[in-house]
């Protein structure tokens, strides 16, 4: 579903993301750690195509990222860790305007925007402007925007923060419901514990560079993800 292969990204003198080649299968959730500044986030806009790249490629699903990006788009869906959305637009407008993008059909969203919505109990606020919303509820907007069009691969980036428990724990139902589906999910997190349980297989990048990647038993072996993550960070 996603090869990352040799990607490079420089800023200055300094490799943000240095040689770095991953493989997310249909089916997985896959986990990226590191710490801030470890690369990340350059990573994940990468893939999705709103940040070039120096050297490398991107395929998902067999096409190019550089050379058919609207194709690789049509299919991608992406969470940022701050959700940038258009606040003086209401809740539904913003996903009728999603969903108006993709081409989802006027009966297809209806059910999807409904049937979301109740279940991160947004639906009464769906009319209301997003610049009233908390960020929580900006959060579950985003996440509901991007399953509109049934993305077969979904970046998140940092998507647990802002979240309560049960809209957390909601969030994690629905990952894996896409991925038993068929899809791929590529996330970043710092909440390693969920990581741990949810993951099917997770990557380590450390100041750009790739120190550990695999299935969650061979990345860990007997420790917990955040022991070999400190025991890794400090080395």
């Amino acid at each position: 579903m996603l090869k990352i292969e040799h990607l490079t990204k420089t800023y200055g003198e300094k490799k943000a993301v240095d040689d770095l080649s991953l493989h997310i299968a249909p089916g997985e959730i896959y986990g990226f750690i590191g710490h801030n500044g470890a690369g990340k986030t350059t990573t994940l806009r990468s893939i999705i195509g709103i940040q070039q790249f120096d050297q490398g490629e991107i395929r998902i699903a067999g096409r190019s990222i550089k050379t058919d990006p609207i194709e690789c788009k049509k299919i991608m869906a992406y969470i940022p860790d701050n959700p940038d959305l258009y606040e003086f637009m209401s809740g539904i407008k913003y996903l009728n305007f999603v969903a108006d993008i993709y081409g989802v059909s006027p009966a297809a969203r209806q059910e999807r925007i409904r049937r979301y919505a109740d279940r991160f109990e947004l639906t009464q606020d769906l009319a209301q402007p997003i610049a009233s919303y908390s960020h929580g509820m900006k959060q579950k907007l985003a996440i509901i925007a991007a399953w509109i069009h049934q993305p077969r691969l979904l970046l998140m980036d940092e998507p647990f923060v802002g979240l309560d428990p049960k809209a957390a724990h909601l969030l994690k139902e629905m990952m894996r419901e896409l991925c038993d589906e068929g899809g791929a999910i590529f996330f970043s997190t710092h909440v390693l514990e969920v990581a741990e349980k949810l993951c099917d297989k997770v990557a380590i990048i450390k100041q750009g560079q790739l120190i550990r990647s695999g299935t969650m038993d061979e990345v860990k072996g007997d420790d917990s993800l955040e022991e070999v993550f400190l025991e890794l960070e400090e080395e």
